[in-house]
């Protein structure tokens, strides 16, 4: 403590040196602080600012935060203290709220001062504001489709002191406005921002219009499907769009993707590095060496920004921390690829006489079908950094006696055999047991190779992708099919159909809007869009019903945009015990329903738009609230 002492007061003493009275000391520039003028006169100064605003971009469904990009019955939670999320009847109505002015008004505030600046030379000057404008119209987007129609703000507001901050307060604009000023000012955008498919994480022309794209497909979708949901609406139009905006919306997002597939905006295409299709899939997501496909992400640098996304969700078996396996993809969503020849069917696990199926290999039962399955999902028995999944959850004598353990890897005596047999896989599924694969499945997108990642001292630093390639096909696609162009649309999807192995193409008759929501919930999982989908096709309160759904329903309806949803299940890989039989060690499947999904979720008309926080209304009263609310 004396040491501690003696340093502080050595510190106090050299810093008044130099200093002829208290005044001159006190009023010394902070060295810790810049001025506006030294800020905006130095241009790295000004870059870091734009960083800054660069690293608050707010997204829904990240892989810095795992259960939102795994929501809404895509996958259960294997974790003790999410269960709760299973065991009710839905969600909030503050799902996805923001509500950020303070945000936008930085971004004012740094276009203002950066267009006074003389320190830029114009190209420059141009570059760094075309970005900012690229951020905040980003956030309008994030606003809209959340909110409905927010106030625009684009010019710093001062308040004065007086007393009276009414002269500040903004009216919502109408939905409609908020998705023209955001295709207006992208069209804008688009002509000042460089086409560098090479540049990921900063604004480009690519970039701008995959924004462009995905905002008038939204626009178009409300429009189009918000006339079935009439109590979705505000009579001043801050929540609903005129159904006669939909044509338009949606010829605008034909044309903004069209201009990123024809190279307008430079050369994006489809990866394809890999000869294993799965492999291939996977590896869009975390390779950055000259990724095609990407076209706006939120990378991570390790010691510098990473995250935890592969520690919280690799296999438990093996794992670097002894832990992960919290999202477990719903047996729904598995059986809802395709086989390669296009068609979909349930897993077999029943032959047509009921009989269980047994396979030589737990994996055997997932086998041709659409590549992104295991691109997007580890099955039981796949593999991770090399090793292999234990993904079984007991064994099953001739007699149907099943012998299952209550702890991960537990040995029991099994009969017909010598000693202590293991009787269930270190990874589960064991049911309530956290980090397990509870519905039989673990996540493979998103998840990194690299020794170390699923360390909490190392972590990861896989990208995130925000827009790219293949989503730009499918708006194109959507927007197409609902213009009448079903073999433009085809055209589209069998892209994307053909990258994920699937041999026989969709003709034009064959797309429907089923098809169009089949390809974006399996090629889009887990990348914190199908919230926003549900939204747009006002499809939410249909497939999540309240009702509970059987298990003859699970295997029911598979491609249909109307499917239950309302829990998820799984299917649970048994070891056949016949000791002598030639059958002995093979492998048979049961569906099941995981114990804590006690609940059926209901999608209420108040989800289709988050709610304005109550301060917010208050604040302003000029403000409407959303429906339903």
């Amino acid at each position: 403590m004396k040491k501690f002492t003696y340093i502080l007061l050595l510190t106090a003493a050299l810093a008044f040196t130099g200093c002829d009275s208290d005044e001159e000391f006190l009023d010394r520039p902070p060295a810790e602080v810049l001025t506006e003028e030294q800020l905006f006169s130095d241009q790295a100064a000004i870059l870091s600012v734009l960083g800054d605003l660069y690293d608050r971009y707010y997204d829904f469904g990240t892989v810095q935060d795992w259960s939102t990009l795994a929501n809404f019955n895509v996958s259960f939670w294997s974790e003790n203290g999410r269960y709760g999320e299973f065991q009710n009847d839905g969600w909030p109505n503050n799902l996805g709220s923001t509500w950020d002015y303070g945000y936008i008004r930085e971004i004012n505030l740094f276009l203002e001062r950066a267009e006074a600046s003389t320190t830029l030379d114009d190209q420059t000057k141009a570059r760094f504001t075309a970005e900012a404008r690229f951020l905040r119209v980003s956030y309008y987007f994030e606003l809209v489709k959340r909110m409905g129609g927010v106030p625009l703000v684009l010019e710093t507001l001062e308040y004065d002191f007086s007393g009276d901050a009414s002269y500040l307060q903004r009216p919502r604009e109408t939905e409609a406005a908020v998705y023209d000023f955001i295709i207006t000012e992208s069209n804008a955008l688009a002509d000042i921002l460089p086409s560098d498919p090479t540049t990921k994480s900063r604004a480009t022309r690519g970039a701008v219009l995959a924004l462009q794209t995905r905002a008038a497909i939204y626009a178009a979708s409300i429009a189009k499907y918000g006339a079935t949901t009439p109590l979705v609406s505000l009579p001043g139009g801050e929540v609903g769009i005129p159904a006669s905006r939909a044509e338009g919306y949606y010829q605008q997002a034909l044309t903004s993707a069209q201009s990123i597939i024809d190279g307008t905006a430079g050369e994006y295409s489809l990866y394809q590095k890999k000869p294993d299709l799965s492999d291939n899939f996977a590896s869009i997501f975390y390779d950055k060496s000259a990724n095609p496909e990407a076209i706006f992400v939120e990378d991570f640098l390790l010691a510098n920004k990473a995250h935890y996304f592969t520690g919280a969700n690799q296999p438990r078996f093996g794992a670097e921390e002894e832990e992960g396996g919290r999202i477990n993809p719903s047996l729904q969503f598995v059986q809802s690829f395709e086989l390669l020849n296009g068609t979909y069917a349930p897993l077999p696990v029943e032959d047509a006489s009921g009989d269980k199926i047994l396979y030589e290999a737990r994996d055997s039962l997932f086998n041709g079908r659409d590549a992104r399955l295991q691109g997007t999902v580890m099955v039981p028995g796949s593999s991770f950094k090399g090793l292999e999944n234990d993904i079984w959850a007991g064994v099953q004598l001739a007699d149907g006696t099943i012998i299952s353990g209550e702890v991960r890897g537990q040995q029991k005596e099994v009969p017909g055999t010598t000693g202590q047999q293991q009787v269930v896989g270190f990874d589960g599924p064991i049911n309530g047991v956290e980090h397990t694969a509870q519905t039989g499945f673990y996540i493979r997108k998103y998840q990194d190779p690299k020794i170390g990642s699923g360390r909490r001292g190392t972590q990861s630093d896989v990208w995130f992708i925000r827009y790219r390639f293949a989503e730009v096909l499918l708006n194109a696609a959507e927007a197409a099919f609902e213009l009448g162009q079903p073999e433009l649309a085809a055209g589209y999807l069998n892209q994307v159909r053909e990258r994920a192995g699937i041999t026989v193409p969709l003709t034009a008759a064959e797309v429907d809007f089923d098809r169009i929501v089949h390809e974006r919930y399996v090629e889009l999982a887990f990348e914190g869009l199908y919230f926003f989908d549900l939204r747009r096709w006002r499809l939410g309160h249909i497939i999540f019903d309240g009702v509970e759904i059987t298990e003859d329903q699970v295997t029911q309806n598979i491609g249909s945009a109307t499917k239950r949803q309302t829990q998820p299940w799984g299917v649970w890989p048994y070891k056949y015990i016949e000791p002598g039989s030639p059958d002995d060690g093979k492998w048979i499947f049961e569906i099941v329903k995981p114990d804590r999904v006690t609940g059926a979720d209901r999608f209420r008309f108040g989800n289709y738009y988050s709610e304005i926080a109550q301060d917010i209304l208050t604040n302003n009263p000029l403000l409407v609230r959303n429906p339903n609310q």
